[in-house]
C-alpha cells in the first residue's frame, strides 16, 4: 500500500495487542525506524522485528517521557498512538480515582503523545490514534472508557483540522471486539471465563453477543487497517473515525 523505506514511526502501548501487531506490520513493510513505547519493558523487549527499533520504557502520562522523547528523536513520519487501558462500572458506584486512572491514560496519554508528534512530525506524514466503538455507542457500566475514547475521537479530528495545511493526516480507529489482553484483568471477563470454562469461549460467547460478524476482530486485523489509514492508499483521508466493529453498531 506505500513505501515505508526510510521513514520512522512512533507507536505507543507497543508492547502487546494492537500496538504490538501494528509495530510487526510496520516492520513487514519495511518501516525504516520504530519508536515504540510502553511500561511493559519485558514485553517490549521481546518483539522480535528486523527493522531498528528503539524502545521506550516508562508511562504515556508522565510529561517528561515526552520531554526527553522530544530531544532524543528528530523526526516523524508516522504515528500510532494506541496506549490505552479498560475501566468500567456503572455511574454511581465509580470513583473519582477510578475515574481519573482512565483518563490519565487514555485521555492524557493520548494528548501528551500526540503533542509530542506533531512537533517532530513531517510534512504529509500520518497519525492514528485507537479509539473504540464505546466512544460512538454509549453502553451501561462503561463511562469512563467510553468518554475517554470519545474524547480522543474529538482530539484526532481537531488535530486533522489544524495540521491539514501541512498535508498530516490523522484518523482515529474504533475498533468494537478484539482479541487482545485487555480483557484479562476486567472482574466480568474473568467470571466469564471461570462460566465458559476458556478464555477462547468466553471471547467466542461475548462476540456472538455484540457482534453480528459472529467473531471479534484479531490484533492483526485492526494492525492492518491501522497501517491502511498510515500509508499513501489514504491519501485523502483525515479526520475520519474507521469503525471497525463486526457491525455491533448497526
Amino acid at each position: 500500500m506505500s513505501d515505508f523505506t526510510d521513514r520512522t514511526a512512533l507507536v505507543t502501548g507497543a508492547a502487546s495487542g494492537i500496538g504490538a501487531a501494528c509495530a510487526r506490520w510496520l516492520d513487514a513493510q519495511g518501516i525504516g525506524r520504530l519508536v515504540l513505547v510502553d511500561r511493559d519493558g519485558g514485553a517490549l523487549e521481546g518483539l522480535e522485528l528486523a527493522c531498528q527499533c528503539s524502545r521506550i520504557v516508562g508511562d504515556v502520562t508522565d510529561e517528561a517521557l515526552w520531554d526527553r522523547f522530544e530531544k532524543d528523536i528528530a523526526s516523524l513520519d508516522h504515528a500510532v498512538l494506541n496506549a490505552g487501558i479498560a475501566g468500567g462500572g456503572l455511574l454511581p458506584q465509580t470513583t473519582l480515582q477510578d475515574w481519573r486512572r482512565v483518563m490519565a491514560v487514555n485521555l492524557d496519554g493520548a494528548f501528551l503523545s500526540l503533542r509530542s508528534a506533531l512537533r517532530l512530525i513531517a510534512d504529509h506524514g500520518s497519525i492514528v490514534l485507537t479509539a473504540s466503538v464505546a466512544g460512538l455507542k454509549g453502553e451501561p457500566g462503561a463511562a469512563s472508557y467510553a468518554v475517554s475514547k470519545a474524547a480522543v475521537i474529538q482530539l484526532a479530528k481537531v488535530a486533522a483540522k489544524e495540521f491539514a495545511p501541512r498535508g498530516i493526516r490523522i484518523n482515529a480507529i474504533a475498533p468494537g471486539g478484539v482479541d487482545t489482553p485487555i480483557w484479562d484483568d476486567l472482574d466480568f471477563f474473568k467470571g466469564l471465563v471461570a462460566q465458559t470454562g476458556s478464555r477462547e469461549a468466553a471471547i467466542a460467547a461475548m462476540a456472538k453477543v455484540s457482534s453480528p460478524l459472529g467473531r471479534y476482530a484479531t490484533a492483526d486485523e485492526i494492525a492492518a487497517q491501522v497501517g491502511f489509514l498510515l500509508s499513501d492508499a489514504a491519501a485523502t483521508i483525515t479526520g475520519t473515525v474507521l469503525v471497525s466493529d463486526g457491525g455491533y453498531t448497526l
